[in-house]
């Protein structure tokens, strides 16, 4: 009997073997180049496991994210008070001069995206529609943006408002009767502004644009946008953060028509010694540069979320970038043939998202950028990103 069997069995194993190989080869995180079918909800940045994650820790009092939680409740943009200042035109020149309304713009978009939050953590609905009265606030008026900023304006409140819509209509029961105007103003003022990326501007301008545009296709169900989003991205970052495998020199993106060692030493900010990590925008300073890796970081997590798995596609590209950078901040001597010898830091609290991603997900060690995250926490609100020490510390999900 059991001799007559095995020929069966070995056929019936084999098939078993064979289905799971399948299984696995086909597992989105792992073999999705491009939009899913349907997109997962909430999926920006953040998805419901790591939404429910953060606020157990918080409701436990477990650290850090009761730290953070508390810095977020304490901060102006928490205030149940808040009023949104929006405008029909928002002009933002060079370093926001003039600046007719763009620090409104971007800190009301950051209050949205942090009423949000605190409405998925207390299910207070006084919360979820203080965000809905800033969303609704500026999709009633807002026609455009202008002057030579309008680009990186434009990624940088709509990273923030995209985060706020997708929490709240995929996570809050309540009535948002102007979601639609809301939906219409992302689709036809933000996404044309930032879809198409930012040419041969500084690094920082298109990753951060492209975190909007992606933010932005998965709140909109969007899947040409997204598909855009996933192929700026993939010619920008090796236009961004140099590994030796380019070659001598480092690639100029996709975007950008510079290709000769000369025009892109100049684009380089003048430096013209090469290693693995250094960013286009190292020698500007880094501030820009942790805008840049942490813009950069976004659109990888947001797509991890929707099964494209753009992390595995940096391979060491984004830690490199990550390591160079905290390595100096953490106090390592600036080479002579880096920067003339002096760099500018300030790379920000740019890290948790990266860091939870490549060793809290896969368990690759990075002691140098741990300890440089430890030092931020918990990570407050600037311009784009908000709150990640609560969002993303510890949290693999």
């Amino acid at each position: 009997m059991l001799r007559l069997h095995r020929p069966l069995l070995l056929i019936l194993t084999m098939t078993l073997i064979a289905a799971s190989v399948v299984l696995v080869a086909a597992r989105p995180s792992e073999a999705m180049t491009k939009a899913p079918a349907a997109f997962k909800h909430p999926g920006v940045l953040v998805d419901k496991a790591q939404l429910d994650f953060a606020r157990q820790q918080v409701l436990a009092g477990a650290q850090p994210q009761k730290a953070a939680y508390d810095a977020m409740k304490a901060s102006s943009y928490a205030a149940l008070s808040y009023t949104p200042k929006p405008r029909a035109i928002v002009e933002c020149g060079s370093s926001s001069n003039p600046n007719n309304g763009c620090s409104d713009e971007r800190d009301d978009a950051l209050a949205a995206y942090t009423h949000a939050l605190l409405w998925y953590i207390t299910r207070d609905d006084r919360y979820a529609k203080k965000a809905i009265q800033i969303m609704d606030a500026w999709s009633a008026v807002l026609k455009d943006h202008t002057n030579s900023n309008a680009p990186l304006q434009t990624g940088w409140s709509g990273a923030s408002f995209s985060r706020a819509g997708e929490l709240i209509k995929y996570t809050y029961g309540g009535q948002w009767a102007q979601r639609g105007r809301f939906e219409k103003m992302l689709r036809e003022v933000y996404l044309p502004e930032v879809r198409n990326g930012a040419g041969c501007k500084n690094g920082n301008w298109e990753l951060i644009m492209t975190d909007a545009a992606i933010g932005i296709a998965v709140f909109l169900d969007d899947h040409a946008a997204f598909d855009k989003a996933l192929s700026i991205w993939r010619g920008r970052l090796p236009g961004y953060v140099y590994e030796s495998t380019d070659g001598a020199y480092p690639k100029a993106p996709s975007t950008c028509a510079k290709d000769t060692r000369e025009e892109i030493v100049d684009y380089w900010q003048g430096q013209s010694t090469f290693s693995n990590g250094l960013a286009q925008e190292t020698c500007r300073d880094f501030g820009h540069t942790g805008w840049g890796l942490t813009a950069a970081t976004h659109v990888a997590e947001t797509a991890y979320h929707q099964g494209v798995n753009l992390y595995a596609e940096a391979g060491k590209r984004l830690t490199d970038g990550y390591y160079f950078h905290t390595r100096l901040e953490n106090g390592a001597a600036v080479p002579s043939n880096l920067c003339g010898g002096t760099v500018k830091k300030g790379l920000g609290a740019v890290t948790e998202v990266v860091y939870n991603h490549y060793h809290n997900r896969l368990g690759q060690q990075m002691p140098t950028t741990l300890a440089y995250t430890e030092a931020k926490r918990p990570a407050g609100a600037n311009y784009f990103f908000a709150w990640e020490t609560l969002t993303h510390a510890n949290n693999p999900r």
